[in-house]
């Protein structure tokens, strides 16, 4: 079952969001950080939202969608800024239903497509994403810390 992260449910994706930054080796990893800057993406807010997979009542998955746009089309897109599903449920379609799940709310929300990116070494992900009807970029991303 997916439902957006609301304050009803924040404190189940907490440790999922912990488990996902120890994934991409985040080197200071802030409870009461995540807390607060997750707590604002909700349904409501107007510049992304966060979503939860619970089987069976257990927290074993999240997306974070997050808006921008992009110059080149001159429109606005959806980025799937955060996937992470539990290992011990991986390969049960659990990411495949919260990757569509983010779609759907990209399209509702007048976005004309959803695009993200992963770690090169993330090959398990790379599997799924391969399934999917996407096209693979060969754009390089930066970063530049301020």
């Amino acid at each position: 079952m997916i439902e957006p992260v609301s304050e009803r449910n924040l404190e189940d994706v907490l440790p999922l969001i912990e488990q996902y930054q120890a994934f991409y080796q985040v080197k200071e990893i802030s409870s009461d950080k995540n807390r607060d800057f997750f707590s604002q993406f909700g349904e409501s807010n107007p510049q992304g939202c966060q979503f939860i997979f619970y089987e069976e009542g257990k927290a074993v998955g999240f997306a974070t969608v997050y808006f921008s746009f992009a110059s080149t089309i001159a429109e606005k897109v959806a980025v799937l800024n955060d996937l992470y599903v539990c290992s011990e449920v991986r390969g049960k379609g659990i990411g495949r239903q919260l990757i569509e799940h983010c779609r759907g709310y990209a399209l509702k929300h007048g976005a004309v497509r959803l695009q993200w990116v992963t770690a090169p070494e993330n090959t398990q992900a790379q599997k799924l994403y391969d399934s999917l009807e996407t096209s693979k970029s060969t754009w390089c991303f930066y970063t530049y810390n301020t």
